[in-house]
């Protein structure tokens, strides 16, 4: 197997010199599990309005606009349940609830094509429908491993979830509007929130590009895990990018275009960059579009409890980013030894996560539980963070292992 060694990792390396250092965990200490017990768990907030039907005991608030799932709460079905799926926005969501009470009145504009049009969500419905099983990860999932503390939500493992997302291929859209025009080069989704008045819109709206190949598997959607897609994760209309991080799935879309550049918003232009620590972010760092391959294990995983010695069934997700997780292993010895784990349940095809499992015989003591994913390009989730200013992209098994305690 291959370490991984996706595009913007050796672009990365490459624009830096080679002197970003991939730190490994060595003396470092590592960020708390993410278990129930956690530092962040301890520190209990209220869910906010837009979110108050979500299950606040599955839940880590960290702020009005940043909810995790706790690594306890993930369970053992493949499908996330909506009311236990994390919520990350840029900026605060849109005020009036009213907009997703008749979401086929919604409307989307659609440019950089040959016929230019609106269309509400009941037009879209007539287009097409695709339903997509796929994982919904913050950029950001596993900031809190970083060593030099990078600005933003400290988050763990629970910034992720596997869900299911319906509506229209873009495809179809497009067949419907005769097609994008010649030259364009990246699929560009704004939001629909509010932009204060007498500020220059550019420095706050939600807006980003992705390359033009993401209209392969990309969906305007309206209805998430077969319910009406709620105003937390963007509804009542949604663009979805599968195999790419959260932030690029645009909620409350707006506007949809085919342009020839990438959108000249703050959150495209410089955030959102592979910025090497210390750096100040440009347009011409690579941006944060596609997730690489990544697995943890969710049981046994808080440090407070103690397990029973004797035969322990290891579980826990493995995703392959833009390709299907193809094989797990899990070590008992922080890495020493790789034994190979078996996946379980129903594969729902190459954008969601699989489960795993692995029974291991664990003597009374202290067992560091890892285990890393290879996906069917030949890529293996690598025991060093990438480091970055921001605290993107994390897949380390070695930061996403965990210490438990058998008796």
């Amino acid at each position: 197997m291959k370490e991984l060694s996706n595009a913007s990792r050796r672009r990365m390396l490459a624009s830096t010199g080679g002197i970003v250092a991939l730190a490994s965990l060595g003396g470092v200490a590592r960020a708390d599990t993410g278990g129930a017990d956690s530092a962040a768990a301890k520190a209990v907030k209220s869910l906010p309005d837009y979110a108050s039907w979500k299950d606040a005991d599955s839940l880590i608030v960290h702020s009005a606009n940043t909810i995790e799932t706790k690594r306890t709460a993930f369970g053992s079905s493949v499908i996330t349940p909506t009311d236990r799926l994390f919520v990350r926005n840029n900026v605060t969501p849109p005020k009036d609830p009213s907009m997703v009470k008749e979401p086929d009145s919604w409307t989307v504009e659609v440019s950089g094509v040959a016929k230019p049009r609106s269309f509400t969500v009941a037009e879209l419905k007539e287009l097409g429908l695709a339903a997509v099983p796929m994982v919904l990860q913050c950029s950001g999932n596993g900031r809190g491993w970083f060593p030099h503390k990078p600005s933003g939500t400290q988050w763990t493992v629970g910034a992720a979830g596997c869900v299911i997302f319906t509506g229209v291929p873009v495809k179809a859209l497009l067949e419907a509007v005769g097609g994008m025009t010649d030259g364009m080069v990246y699929m560009t989704s704004t939001g629909g929130e509010e932009i204060p008045a007498g500020l220059d819109p550019n420095t706050v709206k939600i807006e980003r590009s992705v390359p033009i190949s993401a209209i392969e598997d990309a969906i305007l959607a309206w209805e998430l895990n077969g319910e009406p897609l709620p105003l937390a994760h963007g509804g009542p209309l949604r663009m979805i990018v599968p195999g790419y991080t959260g932030v690029n799935s645009i909620k409350y879309i707006k506007h949809l275009a085919f342009t020839k550049e990438q959108s000249m918003a703050k959150i495209q232009q410089t955030s959102y960059r592979w910025t090497p620590v210390g750096g100040k972010p440009k347009p011409s760092e690579d941006s944060i579009w596609e997730m690489p391959v990544k697995s943890w294990i969710n049981y046994p995983s808080d440090p407070d409890q103690t397990v029973k010695a004797g035969k322990v069934q290891i579980s826990g997700v493995a995703m392959g980013g833009m390709t299907a997780a193809k094989t797990i292993e899990v070590s008992v010895n922080g890495g020493k030894d790789w034994q190979k784990a078996e996946f379980v349940g129903p594969d729902l095809g190459k954008y969601a996560w699989r489960e795993f499992v692995f029974a291991a015989d664990l003597a009374a003591g202290t067992h560091e539980l890892a285990c890393r994913a290879t996906n069917e390009a030949g890529d293996t989730q690598p025991e060093k963070r990438l480091e970055n200013n921001r605290g993107y992209i994390n897949n380390s098994w070695r930061d996403h292992m965990v210490a438990i305690k058998v008796a």
